[in-house]
């Protein structure tokens, strides 16, 4: 099953189990595929699943910066709906990597590359991403490129 289809058929079963919650944190995620979908001129054919969890992964980083923004200005009772809001998201990405298979991954490309010093510090990442796809948070890959690349 496509995921554009799981993620409709969990829609509808959510709204009518009575979960108003997951609901519309779908329906939302929904528009932001649709946007997508008109944004690319893609809007006849669909997305890729990939393109899909792309636009997933997006949705839960702006969650993540809006809840840490407000646990930073005291304001727990506003981050919580957005970090429950990720977790409903997160189960939809696949299974993300962990930090030591990023860093092989990082290690690899950085030999294969043979990268040296800060300025390659892109390329590197630009071809982690490429091996890991949407397993593996753009941030840390980022943060372990920059630790690799400073030994």
């Amino acid at each position: 099953m496509a995921l554009k289809e799981l993620l409709m058929n969990d829609m509808k079963a959510a709204l009518l189990g009575g979960n108003r919650f997951e609901g519309e944190v779908l329906r939302g995620l929904k528009a932001a595929i649709l946007n997508e979908e008109v944004a690319t001129n893609k809007r006849d054919e669909g997305l890729a699943d990939a393109e899909i969890e792309k636009v997933i992964a997006r949705e839960i980083k702006k969650r993540r910066e809006s809840a840490k923004l407000y646990r930073d200005n005291g304001r727990d009772d506003l981050a919580e709906p957005e970090e429950q809001e990720a977790a409903v998201l997160e189960k939809y990405l696949p299974e993300q990597m962990g930090e030591d298979e990023i860093r092989t991954l990082v290690q690899n490309a950085i030999k294969t590359l043979g990268a040296s010093g800060p300025q390659a510090m892109g390329q590197v990442i630009g071809a982690v991403k490429a091996q890991a796809g949407n397993s593996a948070d753009g941030a840390t890959i980022a943060a372990i490129v920059k630790q690799e690349l400073q030994t």
